[in-house]
């Protein structure tokens, strides 16, 4: 496999996550820190960090849209719910194992 390739099987696999996630709305951003240490805003950092990387300015908040597929805001507002006592003592204890 050559560079190229591999670059358009990463960005495949990143196109198909990103897929995965908008469809699972029901699988909370708190949820995604505890169990993997990462979530739809760390993946949309990135998002931004890599295209900042080679030259591409990106707001946040355009990162957060292509990450989410709407606005944050509009995200946030249809499909984030508050975090239960459990799971915040269980992002406290993923915390600690950082």
């Amino acid at each position: 496999m050559d560079k190229a390739q591999q670059t358009e099987l990463e960005a495949a696999a990143f196109r198909r996550l990103v897929s995965h996630l908008g469809a699972r709305t029901d699988v909370q951003n708190i949820d995604l820190m505890i169990l993997a240490g990462f979530c739809r805003n760390c993946l949309s950092d990135w998002y931004r960090e890599a295209a900042e990387a080679e030259g591409v300015a990106m707001t946040r908040d355009q990162a957060r849209e292509h990450v989410y597929g709407m606005p944050y805001a509009e995200w946030k507002d249809k499909y984030q719910t508050e975090a239960t006592p459990e799971q915040l003592e269980a992002m406290a204890k993923a915390k600690k194992h950082d």
